[in-house]
């Protein structure tokens, strides 16, 4: 038997969210399920075809239980966030098993399910990781994860659709599409055994909905607008074990003075050991001092480390000295990186931004890929998961999506978050960029630019891990869009001549075809 266990005395702010909004429209849940009958239906015949009647199934984020009881398995569990949900699926179907759980913490004892099914649930959750790993506990070496999601480029007729009242609003939703499962499930070593898309027409429009849906539906054409996506996928045992290997994670600061001690307290233990390197930018609040207090606070604990960007500052001189300079050097973030990569002891440089953005909890995802084995580079996307009010201005993110585009096409490979602070290597692949860095220059102040093409260049593999992004509550943003964004364009325009019109001009002259 599974014994499964949500974090019930404290569940995190936005589990609690979920569990409340689908305990208010719990008592609604099965007349938009009939209401929406067309596509449920068409979902039920997709799992009908993948799993055979009388199997034994795990289904998280059940709601009231009629998909699991359309599979018609021979023992049958499901889990759902959400106990009055849950009371409502154990009426409707006595004869299969419902309990109150979590997908991210399931605990097992002694049972395995030949299938799990998760049916438009990783939209919702908090952490799909976490789901990812706790399906490992349930599942044995024939185990098959099923999942259906939307596809998220038809997001915005979703968001219509609900506001008209022909579907019903979720508590909320992640952008995920299939290649970014696809690289979850990687990460979580899994191997996808299938990917397909399918329902052109989500309603039922006489003649209209069934001839498009079973004579266009699954074609490659028209696979960015199909609705629904199905992957199937397994674990892999025994799972792969990672390389030891130390961290350095490097934290470029200036003024950050209330964010120092946090970023300490919240990071994790990362490899054999963990070195906290702080690169300050000639502060003026106090951040200095600070780091240098916590260097002592955490001797003998925590190994921390504080590298000047600029030596020689007179950090001594009173804030208020009439003769102190108006103007203080700033170099950027990147060079504060540069200076902190060639200090780093770790085998493995991160980059931590100071504001905290993004958790320090999230580090060890960035490590495990390259430990094994599966990256040489990992970049932190923040377009995955629904990020805090405030965290990011849309300007902001309307210039992330462009650039993730362009750099999608610069590196001919999948890149969703170019400015994204957080990123992991091997110090011996930084040694690599290092030495090819003259073949685009020292020209980013920020560093993730001159990361990203000289990784490219060195024929680095590339992955993305989500990231939860969060509202700044310390500090100011040191980015101000209407400089900035320039630079970013200018540096995109030398990545463009570097990477594609160097490498076309050289084939044109070499009498090969461009592409």
């Amino acid at each position: 038997m599974a014994t499964l266990s949500a974090d019930r005395a404290v569940l995190g702010s936005v589990k609690q969210q979920v569990r409340d909004h689908y305990d208010r429209v719990a008592a609604s849940r099965d007349m938009w399920y009939e209401r929406s009958r067309y596509y449920h239906g068409h979902v039920e015949r997709e799992l009908r075809s993948l799993i055979p009647a009388g199997s034994c199934v795990l289904e998280l984020g059940s709601a009231t239980g009629n998909l699991l009881a359309a599979i018609n398995p021979g023992r049958g569990l499901g889990i759902d966030l959400s106990p009055e949900i849950v009371r409502i699926a154990r009426r409707n179907h006595p004869k299969l098993a419902f309990e109150v759980g979590d997908a991210g913490a399931l605990r097992l004892t002694d049972e395995k399910f030949d299938f799990v099914v998760a049916s438009d649930l990783v939209g919702e959750l908090d952490d799909i990781a976490a789901m990812l790993d706790s399906v490992r506990l349930v599942s044995h070496q024939q185990t098959r994860l099923i999942l259906t999601f939307h596809n998220p480029a038809l997001e915005g007729a979703l968001r219509v659709a609900q506001k008209l009242g022909l579907s019903m609003a979720p508590a909320r939703h992640n952008w995920v599409g299939r290649l970014t499962m696809t690289n979850l499930l990687g990460l979580a070593d899994y191997e996808v055994e299938s990917v397909r898309h399918s329902l052109l027409v989500p309603t039922h429009v006489p003649v209209v909905a069934d001839a498009m849906n079973r004579l266009l539906s699954r074609r490659r054409a028209f696979s960015y607008v199909d609705l629904v996506n199905v992957i199937v996928a397994r674990p892999i045992m025994p799972r792969p074990q990672p390389a030891p290997l130390s961290v350095t994670v490097l934290i470029p600061c200036r003024n950050e003075i209330d964010n120092i001690e946090p970023a300490i307290e919240r990071m994790p233990k990362l490899g054999t050991r963990t070195e906290i390197l702080f690169v300050d930018g000639q502060s003026t609040d106090g951040t200095k001092e600070r780091i240098e207090q916590v260097i002592e606070q955490y001797r003998g604990r925590r190994d921390i480390r504080l590298l000047l960007q600029v030596p020689d500052a007179d950090y001594a001189r009173p804030k208020d000295d009439p003769n102190a300079p108006t103007v203080m050097l700033k170099l950027g973030k990147g060079d504060a990186v540069r200076k902190g990569f060639d200090a780093a002891r770790g085998d493995v440089l991160m980059i931590l931004d100071a504001d905290l953005t993004v958790p320090p909890e999230d580090l060890p995802r960035f490590l495990d890929p390259i430990a094994m084995g599966k990256a040489d580079f990992v970049n932190g996307t923040r377009l995955v998961y629904p990020m805090e009010d405030r965290a990011m201005k849309f300007v902001n993110y309307l210039g992330n999506w462009f650039f993730s585009v362009l750099f999608t096409w610069l590196l001919e490979q999948p890149i969703r978050d170019t400015l994204c602070g957080t990123k992991a290597l091997r110090r011996t692949d930084y040694e690599k960029i290092k030495a090819n860095r003259s073949h685009f220059g020292e020209f980013d102040p920020f560093g993730d630019f001159d990361l990203l093409f000289g990784a490219a260049r060195c024929g680095l593999r590339i992955t993305e891990v989500p990231v939860r992004y969060r509202r700044r509550v310390a500090g100011v943003s040191k980015v101000r869009v209407s400089h900035h964004g320039w630079l970013l364009i200018g540096m995109s325009l030398l990545g463009l001549r570097r990477l594609k019109f160097d490498k076309w001009m050289k084939r044109i002259r070499n009498g090969q075809p461009r592409d």
